[in-house]
């Protein structure tokens, strides 16, 4: 009976995910012309329950939406976990803002009676805002769902949609956090370089975790044009399966998504959300494999081969005075799936002789040469000297690699040192001959 259950879930899931895929395909070019606020969340009203906004616009405000739940919520512990994780720099870059959504008064009451009273010094410093927003008469409170789930997605979305909406102004970039989340240390400081080595590139949403909801990054500019996508859809589109799709809303392409994940769930989800939703699964990667492959570079070192910078070992490859163009390839012996490229530059203290404007290419297809790819595309830029993504192929495209390239988008007159290069790539398949 239970695995009868399980598989007519899944199969309710994958019906809702083809069509939320259909619906956002076909509304792909509204995202980029919508410009105007969502005419229903013109009649948005919000109630300030702590907290007064920052006198001026800060770079990120990390915006965490939180409704009662039958057994409690973890809120407290992750405003707690948040703030821990912040250095005093990082707290003078943030304003956290906490939407309430849930309209039980005593259950208001009591939630903002908790926070101001743990969180009293970070209200007093203008570093926490508490809201709780309606809107009024909007259908989609009140809606008949012949579904649970529809009324958790219709719910969700109208929330998120809330919450961003009061951060039309507040910062320059957005962070959207779960009520459940517990932080990494300096998390706002992976989220500052990562944000200033993307600055020039096209991105809709970079992610900083594996998780649905949590860690996803976007600016603030994008903000009304999201929040009118989000009530775009039909009550049955589930939140998690938008926000996947978003890369495909601009130039983006495939998502941008950090291989050291800065947030991670606690608790456990209630069952009547957890049913809502396939199962998240922390990825891990392990160790690195570093498929055979052969380096090759025109910068020039007295004493280091270029491979020390790929074979796994504490040897590095260091030269003088790396010029725009300068490269540092790996060409794979043979056809990768790869599925994480980490890159480190600069000495492991202080970060001395990193590269400071470089960037990473997957190439594919090996020149008869068997030195260098017939093509490339951009994985990311370094960020503070160092990249650590996921490769996420685009869709119809070819999926896997022949080379990895390092390249220096600007001179400059210092050392540099390319310490490792580490790549995970997917296991070969084995293949069986069977006796006929």
């Amino acid at each position: 009976m239970f695995a009868s259950l399980t598989m007519e879930k899944d199969i309710t899931l994958q019906i809702i995910q083809d069509q939320t895929n259909s619906e956002i395909k076909n509304h792909a070019g509204t995202f980029k012309e919508i410009q105007k606020m969502s005419p229903l969340l013109r009649h948005a009203n919000y109630t300030l329950l702590a907290g007064t906004p920052p006198r001026e616009k800060k770079l990120l405000t990390v915006g965490i939406s939180s409704v009662q739940r039958p057994h409690g919520t973890y809120l407290l512990a992750t405003l707690q976990s948040l703030f821990q994780a912040s250095s005093t720099h990082d707290l003078e870059c943030i304003v956290v803002l906490v939407h309430l959504s849930d309209p039980d008064s005593a259950w208001l009451t009591q939630t903002v009676a908790n926070i101001s009273e743990l969180f009293a010094p970070h209200i007093k410093a203008q570093k926490l805002l508490v809201v709780h927003g309606l809107l009024g008469g909007s259908p989609l409170r009140n809606v008949n769902h012949s579904w649970p789930c529809q009324s958790l997605y219709s719910r969700q979305k109208l929330d998120y949609a809330l919450l961003m909406h009061f951060d039309s102004n507040l910062s320059e970039y957005f962070l959207l956090m779960e009520d459940n989340v517990r932080c990494a240390p300096r998390f706002v400081s992976a989220i500052y370089w990562a944000v200033l080595a993307w600055k020039e590139l096209p991105w809709v949403m970079l992610e900083f975790s594996s998780l649905r909801f949590s860690g996803k990054v976007f600016h603030t500019s994008d903000l009304t044009r999201l929040t009118s996508f989000f009530l775009l859809f039909p009550k049955y589109t589930p939140t998690h399966l938008f926000l996947s799709e978003l890369p495909l809303f601009s130039a983006q392409n495939v998502p941008i998504h950090f291989g050291t994940p800065m947030f991670f769930h606690m608790g456990n989800y209630p069952e009547s959300e957890a049913a809502c939703f396939p199962a998240e699964e922390v990825e891990d990667f392990g160790e690195s494999d570093n498929p055979a492959a052969v380096v090759f570079t025109d910068m020039t070192s007295k004493t280091d081969l270029p491979q020390y910078a790929y074979v796994l070992s504490e040897d590095s490859f260091a030269t003088l005075d790396p010029l725009k163009g300068n490269y540092m390839t790996v060409v794979l012996d043979r056809l990768q799936k790869v599925t994480r490229i980490l890159v480190h530059t600069g000495s492991k203290i202080k970060g001395l002789y990193r590269l400071e404007q470089g960037q990473v290419l997957p190439g594919y297809d090996h020149l008869q040469n068997h030195k260098d790819c017939a093509h490339y595309t951009l994985l990311g830029p370094l960020v503070a000297g160092n990249l650590d993504q996921r490769v996420i192929y685009e869709e119809d495209s070819v999926q896997e690699l022949s080379c990895i390239k390092l390249l220096v988008l600007a001179s400059q007159n210092s050392w540099l040192l390319i310490r490792e290069i580490k790549v995970w790539a997917e296991p070969e398949k084995e293949e069986y001959e069977w006796a006929q």
